[in-house]
């Protein structure tokens, strides 16, 4: 039989196989020890079918192959001081296996989807030696098996040929240094398509493969020898450098810091940068546009600037403010009832109905919203505003009127709902977000609401509050309802503050600090750090400091607080009720560094237990995860960046994991699909936003500095319902207090409505 069906991996292109050196290995591949995403290298540990069941551990470039898969290594022998004799792998491919007993366990490994280990002994136990012949040629025969249906051969079919596919990409790609699970993605983008596009049209793969960024795509463009200079090249490192800005919040560029940003980027002279982007501008990849400076510190205002925005960003901008002057000036009115109400009767009976008097902010809040066709409710924790927005919705359903309420993520959209009695949806869900995001309401299918909540909306970016907007319909009242101190949006804009900043804009904003509030040391100190003051960390029942210096030592105490210290004291569940907040990603007290440690305390791996290894993570059945990316094709209407959920379920037969959401949906993932799921013990505290947890622990470190900012630090504070604890050093806690954030984010939102100076 053939040993050739899937084609060598790491040695060069596809079809022509780079002349293997050094020592050979062939070796089957037990499991996968460690692995590293960014350069591939891998602990791995193989049989070499000499008997025994002794393991050997090979080292190297192993990105791509799979537990069970026979391998074909090259390399060199080496010996390790601590564990002894090892194979040090400078290249490798896949071969299939020759024997019964090889191809039994190939099968059964999982990496056919559709053939776990008892179907495979039926296969091989029917054809023997000539199976994978049979699946490769005369597929239709798997029908002979015993209990083996025509569905299950079709699904069988449907993998092989799929597995030969993304090998063949693998090939050509590894052979120019790219790794698997672009390769992966890579695939299931193009297609048969992906080597042509590849090689001739590298950089599109930035723009249509998630996870492909221009440093990947300019490597592998570089590797297909398209030049340093390439106009082509220019021109998609100036859009990747808008796209890096966007990313960190920015809807433009001055056009300066634009061509020095790419300067810095690509190496290659400022002359250069200019003239492409001038084409650029000309072929409307861009749009320029003079727009006023910022406003200094002083309150005048700074010289103009020329603005670069990609094309998406620049029409949303002109959309969202368009569409908020619309509503504003709307001759019909959907509540015009409120404008000729007895306020005293009403508020009456409002107080009637919830045994609750408004304070005079709240209720000058309230006749805003129903009065004002656009307003804005913002403020601190313990101001009052779920009340109001409470006292806001119970008048207007007292009117008969249609509210809709909306939030940007799940779990806030199921406090909204409890604080209201209503009905709430996330805002992808509302407008029923479809694949490319176009939503099934807009301007020519508006929502059938006269009152539109927005809860959260400091979350809100520009692009999605556009979408939002755009569906309100004409003499609808929206109300927008958000904390302007927090931390802004993910995405790009600062959507709430630009509303604050807009003359035309109505707006309340709730100061006064509700005397049962005042009894909470988590509101207490939420607003002391956002005055810039230290918060109080001794003496208090719901507010603790563990002070450490180290940030390893921060980590593992964290650990301990998380699982032990907490769930003996409160009585909360570690998974459930505790949520770990980190400053960043990176560190040794990053939340990549605590989900291992968490995950290893929580949930342990133990015989029985299924588990996926993907990219460097481990999956079990209960771990606590979270969405990476919006998929508008998964669950009843997608499934978006930032939602939550468990891991119940997952299946090596039929290679499907299956997520219990936030939103009460199980989502079932392909483990090809498994690079769209973080860990999620601990998340850094920017994807905590829109979300509340009964318990957070915060651990600060000098290793974080630069992240330590005052409205990170708030925000953290005010996810907390019942207990904060910080771990780590009063320095770094001083550090997050003192520091103020770097400035405003280069929107023109505020601008295009009329700002105020």
């Amino acid at each position: 039989m053939s040993t050739g069906a899937f084609p060598g991996a790491a040695g060069g292109i596809a079809g022509a196989p780079a002349e293997r050196v050094g020592a050979r290995l062939d070796a089957v591949l037990e499991r996968v020890t460690y692995q590293n995403d960014d350069n591939g290298w891998t602990v791995a540990r193989v049989d070499t079918g000499r008997g025994g069941g002794d393991l050997l551990t090979v080292v190297g470039p192993l990105l791509g192959a799979q537990p069970g898969e026979s391998l074909r290594l090259w390399g060199r022998w080496g010996s390790h001081p601590q564990y002894g004799r090892q194979f040090l792998v400078d290249s490798y491919e896949t071969v299939l296996p020759a024997t019964v007993q090889g191809i039994r366990r190939y099968l059964g490994s999982g990496l056919i989807k559709g053939i776990g280990p008892r179907i495979a002994d039926r296969i091989v136990e029917h054809f023997g030696a000539d199976a994978l012949d049979v699946i490769e040629q005369d597929v239709a025969r798997l029908i002979e098996v015993p209990g083996l249906g025509p569905k299950r051969r079709d699904l069988i079919a449907a993998a092989w040929e799929e597995q030969k596919a993304i090998k063949e990409v693998m090939v050509f790609l590894q052979g120019i240094g790219i790794s698997t699970s672009p390769a992966v993605r890579i695939w299931k983008q193009y297609a048969e398509r992906s080597i042509d596009i590849v090689r001739n049209e590298p950089y599109r793969l930035a723009a249509d493969v998630w996870g492909i960024g221009f440093k990947t795509a300019d490597a592998i463009a570089r590797a297909v020898g398209i030049p340093h200079d390439s106009p082509q090249r220019v021109k998609a490192g100036l859009q990747f450098t808008l796209s890096e800005a966007a990313d960190n919040g920015n809807c433009y560029l001055p056009q300066d810091q634009l061509v020095t940003d790419a300067v810095a980027i690509l190496d290659v002279p400022p002359g250069l940068v200019a003239r492409c982007l001038d084409e650029l501008a000309e072929e409307e990849g861009v749009v320029r546009e003079e727009m006023p400076g910022p406003v200094t510190p002083s309150g005048s205002q700074g010289d103009p600037v020329r603005a670069v925005y990609l094309v998406p960003f620049h029409r949303a901008e002109i959309s969202l403010a368009g569409r908020i002057r619309a509503l504003l000036n709307a001759p019909d009115d959907r509540l015009g009832a409120f404008r000729s109400v007895d306020w005293g009767r009403a508020l009456a009976w409002l107080h009637s109905r919830t045994g609750t008097e408004l304070a005079p902010e709240q209720e000058a809040a309230v006749r805003l919203a129903l009065t004002e066709k656009v307003a804005v409710l913002t403020g601190g924790p313990g101001c009052g505003k779920s009340f109001t927005v409470r006292s806001v919705v119970e008048l207007a359903v007292a009117r008969k009127a249609k509210v809709v309420l909306a939030a940007p993520t799940g779990r806030a959209a199921k406090r909204l709902a409890e604080l209201t009695g209503g009905e709430a949806a996330t805002v992808h869900r509302l407008l029923e977000l479809k694949p490319g995001g176009d939503a099934a309401y807009d301007q020519d299918r508006p929502l059938d609401a006269d009152l539109v909540v927005v809860d959260e909306a400091s979350m809100l970016d520009l692009l999605l509050a556009n979408k939002l907007v755009k569906a309100v319909p004409p003499g609808a009242h929206l109300l927008f309802v958000g904390d302007v101190d927090q931390l802004p949006s993910v995405g790009a804009g600062e959507v709430l503050r630009d509303l604050l900043a807009a003359q035309p804009v109505p707006r309340v904003r709730l100061t006064r600090v509700f005397r049962q509030a005042q009894k909470s040391g988590v509101v207490t100190n939420a607003h002391r750090i956002n005055a810039g003051r230290p918060p109080v960390t001794d003496g208090l029942a719901d507010f603790f400091l563990f002070p450490v210096e180290e940030a390893e030592d921060a980590a593992k105490l964290t650990v301990d607080v998380v699982a032990e210290r907490i769930p003996r004291r409160f009585g909360l569940d570690p998974r459930r009720d505790v949520q770990v907040l980190a400053p960043m990603h990176r560190g040794p007290a990053g939340a990549g560094a605590l989900n291992l440690l968490l995950q290893q305390t929580l949930t342990p791996g133990r015989p029985g237990l299924a588990e996926k290894r993907f990219g460097g993570r481990t999956f079990r059945v209960g771990d606590k995860v979270t969405q990476i990316r919006n998929n508008y094709d998964k669950g009843s209407s997608g499934v978006f960046n930032g939602t939550g959920g468990v891991v119940t379920g997952l299946d090596p037969v039929d290679q499907t994991l299956t997520v219990r959401t936030e939103e009460d949906e199980n989502i079932a993932y392909d483990f090809a699909e498994l690079d769209e799921l973080a860990h999620a013990y601990a998340v850094t505290i920017h994807r905590s936003q829109g979300s509340e947890y009964p318990a957070v622990v915060v651990p600060l470190t000098t290793s974080a500095w630069m992240m330590l900012q005052r409205n990170l630090l708030y925000t953290a504070v005010t996810r907390a319902k019942k207990l904060v604890v910080l771990v780590g050093s009063r320095r770094a806690l001083g550090q997050a207090v003192r520091t103020v954030s770097a400035g405003k984010r280069w929107t023109g939102l505020d601008h295009r409505l009329g700002r105020v100076n």
